[in-house]
């Protein structure tokens, strides 16, 4: 087991923060087990975070910054230590994310991650990989903290309509994830279009991309592959989807139009089931 003291703050910001918990929870006097009563959780989970073999959460974060009075300070080094765990690869489209002004995605398979339900996005990452499940899932959501920010990009979503019928972790799992999607119907900053099948041949049919817009900087296209993401500034390629978007817009339902098919596909695909007595069918 690794020791406390053998931790380097600069070996990574789960290190750091590790190192800085142990730190100011001494300078209170608080044990481990003292400092968890505090916060709602386990000694032994306070012991795991300070020794980089668990990863804080956004929640135990703030009730640390508020037991220990650090000014937001956990807050802040926890969104650095959850872009840590993402895919190497990946890291950089967070960042993307997080100074991005518009996020204009097209998705042709699957929720985009910063609308995913915490039973949704396990779902997917659990496909042949369940090592560290739980971690993983909740780095993934971590990322939608960008949602709540003062003032957060604006999210917009073109997905296909094949998304809303693929059941992805049971029928409770997509009646949670498409009720969440209908969470934000009156939201003005996060926008969902339905691509239909009607549609037939679309701008799209290459695939998902994500096109990041930014206040000073160039326009970016991220497209992404097994194990790798594709993200450039060529002015050609990002002035093609673009257009791309556009026309995917322009072949969606409206927006209240998509509202009702996502409400209606929830409610006829994924609703309760009763047999003929009327009684629930699990």
């Amino acid at each position: 087991m690794t020791h406390i003291n053998a931790l380097d703050p600069g070996a990574s910001p789960l290190d750091y923060y590790g190192y800085e918990l142990r730190r100011h929870r001494e300078a209170a006097g608080l044990t481990q087990r003292q400092l968890g009563d505090i916060v709602n959780y386990t000694g032994s989970l306070v012991g795991q975070i300070e020794t980089a073999r668990k990863l804080p959460t956004p929640e135990f974060s703030e009730r640390a910054d508020a037991a220990l009075g650090t000014d937001g300070l956990f807050s802040r080094l926890v969104e650095l230590v959850m872009r840590s765990q993402l895919p190497a690869w990946f890291q950089q489209v967070a960042e993307l994310e997080g100074r991005a002004t518009h996020i204009n995605t097209f998705q042709t398979h699957a929720v985009h991650g910063l609308l995913q339900t915490p039973e949704y996005a396990r779902a997917v990452l659990g496909v042949l990989d369940g090592a560290d499940l739980e971690d993983r899932t909740a780095v993934r959501l971590a990322r939608q903290r960008i949602l709540e920010k003062d003032e957060p990009a604006v999210l917009w979503m073109v997905v296909s309509e094949s998304v809303l019928h693929q059941e992805v972790g049971g029928r409770e799992t997509m009646r949670g994830q498409l009720a969440h999607l209908l969470a934000f119907e009156h939201v003005p900053m996060v926008n969902v279009q339905i691509l239909p099948f009607a549609a037939g041949a679309h701008a799209g049919m290459q695939g998902s991309f994500t096109l990041f817009r930014f206040a000073s900087s160039p326009a970016i296209v991220y497209t992404e592959g097994y194990g790798s993401g594709h993200p450039t500034a060529n002015p050609d390629t990002v002035k093609d989807c673009s257009l791309r978007y556009d026309h995917l817009q322009a072949a969606a339902l409206s927006l209240r139009d998509s509202a009702e098919l996502i409400r209606r596909v929830m409610e006829e695909r994924y609703g309760e089931q009763r047999d003929t007595g009327g009684h629930s069918m699990a």
